[in-house]
């Protein structure tokens, strides 16, 4: 029977549905609803975060149908430094080393008695993760007898929402993608600690430009494709709510108005005098996402220190943002080009000889 009582509860269920909350009388009150909406906002964030750690199994399993006839795939736990913000220090999360996972691809066909380089490869976002969109990019490094690590350093997604409040954007998420490097040096007989390379796009590009300038010995060469180079720059043509990826209680804390030296230290531009090892960096005009300009705020720096370095801007590839990244002609074409900077510095085994070579090698035609 739809009764007076199972009436009132339906009703009650519904406002709460709609976003409101009721008191024990039935009756909305403004406190109510605004704990009722906190409460919802809170659910839809940790679903969010639920529903990112399925899909980062799944794509986890795509790898070995992608990739897995030419490399072996494995996925290893590591440790990087304690949280940038800490607590009360009367706990001990606030005080151990925050642990992450790196994804480890080692070619099929290497000799075990051998040595062999080393790419280290942070991937790109805000908060995102090292997913199947490097499908291509692992084929051509594997095909190169390149060993490849890529950080799911602090503040990456797919590992719920602990993880992701780690985030510590420019600032020790460069120490835990140095962490994977030393790893692999510490953990596997078959790298050369003395040819390890840095490879990144956007913010993986940024995360790579930082390891060089304060790292020098320990990296060969760094190529950065399309890379965050000023985070005052940045903001200041990005959407407002882009800051507040920055500014949230558990990041920096504090707007750019409010620490603006805070957030030039978290930027390449303002350690372009540290450079010391061979560096290629790429932009395009039309890319929609790190705007040409910022990188050319970078380019300017270092030329202002006398560095020297390659770098080239291209004008209006298809793809903006990923154009050397897409599948296109151009995209493996400039791709082709970066792994030959990479080449004259690291020696791998097996050397592309043309495009033809590192197509077959991507593409299996």
């Amino acid at each position: 029977m739809f009764n007076k009582t199972f009436a009132k509860y339906y009703f009650i269920v519904l406002l709460m549905v709609m976003g409101f909350s009721v008191n024990t009388q039935g009756q909305v009150t403004n406190e109510d609803l605004m704990k009722s909406q906190e409460a919802l906002m809170n659910e839809f964030r940790n679903l969010r975060h639920r529903l990112d750690v399925l899909e980062k199994t799944i794509d986890d399993v795509r790898w070995y149908d992608r990739v897995g006839d030419v490399a072996f795939i494995d996925k290893v736990f590591m440790a990087g430094p304690p949280p940038a913000r800490q607590g009360s220090g009367t706990t001990l999360p606030e005080v151990n080393p925050i642990k992450f996972w790196s994804y480890v691809f080692i070619p099929k066909d290497i000799d075990p008695d051998r040595k062999y380089p080393l790419i280290v490869l942070p991937h790109g976002g805000v908060h995102s993760d090292f997913n199947t969109y490097y499908t291509h990019i692992i084929r051509e490094l594997v095909a190169q007898q390149y060993i490849v690590v890529a950080p799911e350093y602090r503040g990456s997604t797919g590992y719920g929402r602990g993880h992701y409040e780690l985030i510590d954007y420019g600032g020790l998420e460069n120490n835990d993608t140095d962490v994977s490097r030393q790893y692999m040096i510490d953990n596997y007989p078959i790298v050369d600690k003395n040819r390890v390379g840095l490879m990144g796009w956007s913010h993986g590009g940024m995360i790579s430009l930082m390891n060089a300038f304060e790292r020098p010995r320990d990296y060969k060469c760094v190529f950065a494709g399309v890379p965050v180079s000023d985070l005052i720059f940045r903001i200041g043509y990005k959407r407002p709510n882009y800051e507040d990826f920055f500014s949230a209680p558990y990041h920096i804390g504090q707007r750019i108005d409010q620490n603006m030296e805070e957030y030039r230290r978290r930027s390449p531009v303002a350690h372009a005098g540290k450079l010391q090892v061979p560096l290629l960096i790429h932009t395009n005009t039309i890319d929609e996402d790190v705007h040409y300009l910022e990188v050319v705020n970078l380019i300017n720096a270092l030329k202002a220190e006398n560095k020297r370095f390659e770098y080239e801007i291209f004008e209006d590839i298809p793809g903006g943002h990923s154009f050397d990244r897409m599948d296109h002609s151009q995209g493996r074409e400039i791709r082709f080009k970066i792994y030959k900077f990479l080449e004259k510095h690291l020696d791998p085994p097996r050397k592309f000889r043309n495009l033809r070579d590192m197509e077959r090698a991507a593409y299996r035609f």
